[in-house]
């Protein structure tokens, strides 16, 4: 199975964002994040899209937000739309960070790496976490790969067992403060809150 490349959200950029903007099934799991969040705290955001509807209820409750995201097109439409926040393009597997962050989100987005480069990145965003920072992301519900489809298009997803990502956060200096599996009130995603330790 391949992993995910920049093309998907690029050739559907549009649309995608269009779908999106509209639905923010993720708002309880926000809420839930930000009471851990220092005021004015800044979040890193993983897999950003166009910033809505995430980031947007990031900035308008005082929050900076550096986001990034592989697809060009989406992080130009979230630079018209937010332009005093930093987006970048990037891939989240190789992208490099010079400050901290009070919290990070990878809502939708870490599922599309490989198991290995999931393994990676949770020791990356651990090592960008200041101490208390929280980590925000959604998984499937066990070890596995799916293609799923998107806009007609075969679309890459895995996931690590629930067993390995606790384990793999408590590795990495995080302890989880919250976890459900296929949450109905998110989509019937699968969603860790973590904290890190020190």
């Amino acid at each position: 199975m391949a992993e995910l490349d920049s093309g998907h959200y690029e050739r559907h950029a549009v649309a995608f964002d269009s779908v999106r903007r509209s639905r923010f099934v993720e708002r309880p799991w926000i809420d839930r994040f930000l009471e851990h969040i220092p005021a004015g705290g800044v979040i890193l955001d993983l897999g950003c899209g166009a910033g809505e509807p995430i980031d947007r209820y990031l900035i308008e409750r005082g929050h900076g937000v550096v986001g990034i995201d592989i697809s060009a097109p989406l992080i130009a439409i979230a630079r018209g739309r937010f332009p005093d926040q930093d987006w970048r393009v990037g891939d989240m597997r190789t992208v490099a960070m010079d400050r901290g962050f009070a919290g990070i989100i990878a809502w939708d987005s870490l599922f599309h790496l490989g198991h290995d480069d999931q393994r990676a990145a949770i020791a990356r965003m651990s090592a960008w976490l200041d101490p208390d920072g929280l980590l925000l992301f959604n998984s499937g519900p066990a070890h596995g790969e799916a293609i799923g489809s998107q806009f007609g298009e075969p679309l890459y997803h895995a996931s690590l067992s629930p067993e390995e990502y606790r384990a793999r956060l408590e590795q990495t200096d995080m302890r989880v403060v919250a976890h459900a599996s296929g949450d109905e009130d998110a989509g019937g995603r699968t969603v860790w809150l973590a904290q890190k330790t020190r």
